[in-house]
Order: structure tokens, then sequence, then C-alpha cells
């Protein structure tokens, strides 16, 4: 397993983009599963912080809250239009600012029930993983 692919999966904004290649590179292919199940958790301890910090500490701000729900109520459109399959497919175009950090921010901020935002995580952690594996082989060139 190796340890920096490892660690560098966990760094925002680099992610699986970062990590995969450095797996590749190192010859180490058989760490990308463990990579593709550690970057699909990072959604727990970001979605789960969120509401955390936001219900102890910003939701007394009155500012703070009505801007919250007015960004929920401008997202509920496109929320009920694509659904999991429009935050997976966020998730899963390997490009720079999107990925499971940006994802799960998103889906609190959205409103999204953590189960769903999970699964939609997870498929766009796969699509992510399948993309830059396949161009780090150099299969998709």
């Amino acid at each position: 397993m190796d340890i920096l692919s490892i660690l560098v999966t966990l760094v925002p904004w680099i992610e699986l983009r970062g990590s995969i290649p450095i797996a590749v590179a190192r010859g180490q292919i058989p760490s990308i599963p463990f990579i593709l199940i550690l970057n699909s958790l990072i959604f727990f301890p970001v979605y789960f912080s969120l509401e955390l910090f936001y219900s102890k500490f910003l939701k007394r701000f009155g500012f703070i809250q009505r801007k919250i729900e007015s960004t929920r109520h401008r997202g509920k459109p496109y929320v009920d239009r694509f659904g999991l399959l429009g935050l997976a497919i966020f998730i899963g175009i390997p490009l720079p600012g999107s990925g499971v950090y940006t994802g799960s921010m998103l889906a609190w901020i959205l409103g999204i029930d953590w189960k769903k935002g999970f699964v939609a995580s997870v498929l766009g952690v796969l699509m992510a993983g399948t993309i830059v594996t396949l161009l780090s082989l150099g299969i998709l060139s």
C-alpha cells in the first residue's frame, strides 16, 4: 500500500486526481481501491462537521441562516431536476474545485439528506476514479 498516494487523497482539491496518478507512477495500482474507499469516506467528516458547526455556532447569526436558506431555495429546482445524478456528475468530473469535499459541502448547503448525498459521493468517486485511472494508465489520451 502506497502511503503517499493515500495521504494525497485526503488533501482537499487534489484528492484522487492526484493520488491515483501517484499510485500508478509508483507501481502501486493495488492501492487504487483503498484510495477510492478513503476518498468516498471524506463525505462524512465534511457533511457532519458543517451540520455541527452550523447548528452550534452559525445558526445564531441571522444573516448566515438567511444566506443558507436562500441558497437552498435557489438550488431546490436543480436538486429536484438533477437529484443525485447531478451531484454525482459534479463530483465525478475530475476538475479542480469538484470532488468529495466540494460535493459534500454542496449536498449540505442544498439540504440533501446525508444518505442520498453519500450515495452520490460514492457514485462520483467511482466515476472520477475510473476516468483518472484510465488517463493515468494511458488508456484514455
